[in-house]
């Protein structure tokens, strides 16, 4: 009971720091899809799983309480749910942009899955930092094994800030303004209870 509290409470604090930060007019909606082609899919259950995307900021203290319990449930769900990540660094954070490149850059290497894991495990290691921590991120690169020249020149890409980036904008044309924000097939899902996600889940399944 105590670890939900703190979970809603963190994300209530995280949706007031994006409020706060940012009222800028969202783009079109008419524009965005909770889902592309190009997103990055953990699980794939196939046609007639329930897709689950969750738009994320890895230094938010809520995704990182949450991440177990989405772990919990890829598990249980396995072959049933197709589970997708997709990028919303929160402007109050200031590594959450460079843990979201350093995963993509590890994305372009087949190995984003491997760095969602590992920024998440050792989110309070680097989390509420007020300096950059990509150095960080690329010793995190270089102990999972990555080509560290290829993920130096992916950092410094500009398309690799740039897919993040519309990640983030698609996500406020979506409305959304906190992390973790979940869609179940393709509705937004409020998170008030611990087990909220599970039971809509479970609900898509019945349907």
């Amino acid at each position: 009971m105590i670890a939900a509290a703190a979970v809603l409470v963190a994300l209530v604090l995280d949706g007031l720091i994006y409020i706060l930060i940012d009222r800028a007019q969202a783009p079109d909606p008419a524009t965005a899809s909770v889902i592309r082609s190009d997103s990055h899919v953990l699980d794939d259950g196939g046609t007639d799983a329930v897709t689950i995307v969750e738009f994320l900021d890895f230094e938010c203290e809520a995704c990182g309480a949450y991440y177990p319990v989405v772990e919990e449930l890829r598990d249980k769900y396995a072959g049933r749910i197709t589970y997708a990540v997709r990028y919303f660094p929160l402007p109050g954070h200031f590594n959450s942009t460079h843990a979201a490149v350093a995963a993509e850059a590890a994305a372009q290497q087949g190995r984003f899955e491997d760095m969602y894991h590992r920024l998440f495990e050792t989110q309070a290691e680097w989390g509420e930092a007020q300096e950059s921590r990509a150095a960080l991120f690329r010793d995190y690169a270089a102990q999972l094994g990555l080509d560290l020249a290829a993920y130096d020149a992916a950092v410094a890409d500009p398309a690799t800030q740039d897919r993040v980036s519309s990640d983030f904008e698609e996500g406020r044309a979506l409305g959304i303004s906190s992390t973790p924000t979940f869609f179940v097939d393709g509705k937004p899902l409020t998170i008030e209870r611990w087990d909220d996600l599970e039971t809509a889940i479970e609900a898509a399944l019945r349907d």
